[in-house]
Formats: structure tokens, sequence, C-alpha cells
């Protein structure tokens, strides 16, 4: 079998299995210092995107993914573990940190959740100030993350929060 084949095959088994032996995870962002005021960069997700639909519409924490007056949001949880409750300021909007992605994992960028795929990319990418009205306990996260730390990008966050959170 030629290489270029058994490379698509392996690729296409990899994605199949739901298996991220080939991703890259994203480039490592210096941390920013925590403050209750801070300028971020945001991209939205719904539960409706390829990777995410064999979570539906549940978060990291197991519980539903929330839209209305505090909305549920995903990051880095050793940046801004779960709980981490702030307000955009441009819109008025509250969020609360109750999921991480891939995507996330050695970032400072917080991925808002919308309810559709027309609001998610209406969001697009965008640069916010936003204001810290509760920081989450990186303990109870840590908690939750180490017993998934065989996924990469877990492994990731539980090794920042070892060495900058706990």
């Amino acid at each position: 079998m030629p290489v270029h084949v058994k490379c698509i095959l392996f690729l296409l088994m990899g994605s199949l299995a739901g298996c991220s032996m080939g991703r890259q995870l994203p480039k490592y962002e210096k941390r920013m210092a925590r403050a209750d005021t801070m300028k971020i960069r945001t991209t939205a997700y719904t539960h409706t995107e390829s990777d995410h639909i064999r979570h539906s519409n549940r978060n990291a924490l197991g519980t539903a993914l929330r839209c209305g007056e505090i909305n549920s949001a995903a990051a880095d949880w050793s940046r801004f573990p779960a709980g981490t409750i702030f307000q955009i300021r441009t819109t008025g909007e509250i969020f609360e940190v109750d999921d991480y992605g891939w995507a996330l994992a050695g970032t400072n960028t917080i991925d808002l959740y919308k309810p559709s795929r027309t609001l998610m990319n209406e969001w697009g990418v965008r640069r916010v100030t936003i204001d810290i009205l509760q920081w989450g306990d990186p303990t109870i996260c840590y908690k939750v993350l180490k017993p998934r730390d065989k996924y990469r990008h877990v492994r990731r966050m539980t090794k920042d929060m070892e060495r900058y959170c706990l």
C-alpha cells in the first residue's frame, strides 16, 4: 500500500475514533496576571459544532450549557478556573466559566457559549474588556481535571495548576 494511502487511512481512523494523536495543542501563551479588569481575546462556540456533538449541550462539569442571565463560557481552568464569573463591559453580558476545550489549553482566550451557529458566527473573535466579579477555585478544578489528564490539553492545564495555582 502506498505511503500516502496509509497516512490517509491513519488520519481517517484517528478522526473516527475521536483520537487527538496528530492534533497539535495551541501555542502556549504567557500567562496574564490576575486582575479585577482584563482585556482578553474571546471566541464563541455552540453545542452543535462537530467537536461538541458528543457532549450535546453539556459542559465539562456535566451540567447544561447556559444562555440567559448568566451564560456559559470555556477557558483554560489554570488561568480562569471553573466558577469564575465575569461581565463583558461593552455588552453587559455575564458569563461563568464552566467548560474547557482543546484549543484553549495554554491560552488566555475565553470561549463564549452561544445557543446557535448564527450567534456564534456573529460574535466571531473579539478583544474585550471584562470585569471579574468572582474568581473560581483552582483546587476544585484540579480535582475535576486530574482524573482526566490522559488527554494532552487537560494534562497541560493540570501541570500549570500544579506550577502556578496550588
